[in-house]
């Protein structure tokens, strides 16, 4: 990918958290809302990425370190052309969230925190029951461990937090970070679920 050198480099969001947490919910939501304001922002979500990347995924430790190599050089060269990029990725590893920052210059963790109880009753996907059956033996917090963050930008512990409150704690600590301009979205915008979220 050619990169502009005059470009304005974009910033990159990893939203990180237990399968089922709640992490491409409000990333989804997120990149509406943004968009909606002007914003030009992707979506990197690890299981679309892996139905195009590894249609038929081992989740052995070596293809996990391929694939997030991969998700990272696209997030950094996007970033680098000047667009923004909210990456979904569960990433058990802190080393792959510390590999993306060191190599992405506007970069933020989002801890996507939710008990593991919770993530077993929502499991939209049928991860955990495929986990606790023994259909699934590498589900991070489950059959591996899941690195929680040391330092995130943003903590968010979706247990008592919805979606459009979530999404608003986000835009709120990117405009602390000076991703996004202080005076972005003043006023209030509208989620797809209906929601009134205030900027």
């Amino acid at each position: 990918m050619a990169v502009d050198p005059a470009a304005k480099s974009g910033f990159a969001v990893w939203f990180t958290g237990l399968p089922a947490s709640g992490k491409t919910s409000i990333a989804e939501k997120m990149c509406q809302i943004l968009s909606e304001q002007g914003v030009t922002i992707v979506l990197l979500d690890s299981d679309e990425l892996r139905r195009v990347l590894t249609p038929h995924p081992r989740y052995t430790d070596e293809e996990r370190d391929w694939f997030y190599s991969v998700m990272i050089y696209l997030a950094e060269h996007l970033t680098e052309s000047g667009v923004n990029v909210a990456i979904s990725a569960t990433a058990p590893r802190r080393f792959y969230r510390a590999t993306a920052r060191l190599h992405i210059e506007k970069f933020a963790e989002v801890y996507v925190d939710c008990p593991e109880a919770l993530c077993r009753a929502r499991d939209p996907k049928g991860l955990w029951k495929k986990a606790a059956s023994g259909e699934i033996r590498t589900l991070p917090g489950f059959g591996i461990p899941y690195e929680k963050p040391s330092l995130p930008e943003i903590h968010i512990e979706t247990a008592n937090t919805d979606i459009s409150s979530g999404v608003f704690r986000v835009i709120k600590g990117l405009k602390g970070l000076g991703f996004l301009d202080k005076r972005f979205g003043k006023g209030k915008a509208r989620s797809s679920d209906g929601k009134v979220i205030f900027l």
